[in-house]
């Protein structure tokens, strides 16, 4: 089952939580910001539907070469649920220090509102940028390519629940899994909360390397990116940053500083300053 079929098939589930969201907490919502992190979504499925297929016949390429035949089984399915998100971990960090991964991923952090519709707001670049290329060592070892692209639309599903300001803390579950405190956190643009909480499921990755903050109540997370982009259209969104990428490389002398300019940590395409 591939990983658009899976979404789809959640997407009543997702649109029954922004309409409870909406209709109870509408001072969390503006309507010109969630018609386009819904524009936004429905772009990048059918990027990423190209892009696997596409692909798939490299996976299955790269899949004659595995390590191991790796059979489906209870204990094989959450041994590749727990690698995948290892590795989202890696590849979510990435996204936040490199700017040829940032200028796809600074699309989900553009919005200045925290609800279920973020969840929505993804790029339609991230088959450019590469983030398939994170899931190929589970294709090496031995996973079906089909089952590797299956565990990871259930690893961003489960991200979905965690784009709210409505739940609090979560007792013990906070200490295991990212929560929707956690990951306010990581929406954040707060001096002491940029660049933390890159988890998918398990918070535990932050804990062991180095990047959990926990949210605090009294310094309340202001959202959206460090220079706030002011657009709610898709293309603006989508492009602009890779149009800064691509004018700092070019303006760049020497072959070293245009590699920094799209390799090294991500600057704003508008000028500002972080929160306190």
């Amino acid at each position: 089952m591939s990983s658009e079929i899976i979404l789809l098939a959640i997407s009543p589930v997702f649109l029954l939580f922004v309409c409870y969201e909406f209709i109870k907490f509408k001072r969390y919502y503006d309507i010109k910001d969630s018609l386009a992190n819904t524009a936004l979504a429905l772009l990048h499925q059918g990027a990423d539907a190209l892009a696997l297929l596409l692909l798939m016949p490299f996976f299955y390429w790269l899949y004659e070469y595995r390590l191991f035949d790796i059979e489906l089984s209870i204990l094989s399915v959450a041994f590749a649920f727990l690698l995948q998100d290892f590795l989202y971990y890696w590849f979510h960090r990435a996204s936040h220090h490199i700017h040829w991964l940032w200028a796809a991923h600074v699309v989900h952090h553009s919005s200045t509102k925290m609800n279920f519709t973020t969840a929505f707001r993804q790029s339609v670049m991230y088959p450019v940028a590469g983030m398939w290329g994170f899931w190929l060592p589970m294709i090496l070892l031995g996973f079906d390519p089909l089952t590797v692209f299956s565990v990871v639309a259930l690893n961003l599903a489960y991200q979905f629940f965690v784009h709210t300001q409505i739940v609090g803390k979560l007792g013990w579950f906070e200490s295991v899994f990212n929560t929707p405190s956690h990951h306010r956190v990581h929406h954040a643009i707060n001096k002491s909360y940029l660049d933390k909480n890159f988890a998918g499921v398990l918070i535990i990755w932050d804990k062991l390397f180095g990047t959990f903050v926990e949210e605090d109540i009294n310094q309340p997370c202001k959202y959206g990116i460090v220079g706030q982009l002011n657009s709610n259209n898709p293309l603006i969104i989508t492009f602009h940053q890779w149009a800064h990428l691509f004018k700092s490389a070019f303006k760049a002398k020497g072959l070293k500083a245009k590699c920094k300019a799209v390799l090294g940590y991500p600057t704003s395409s508008v000028k500002d300053k972080a929160a306190s």
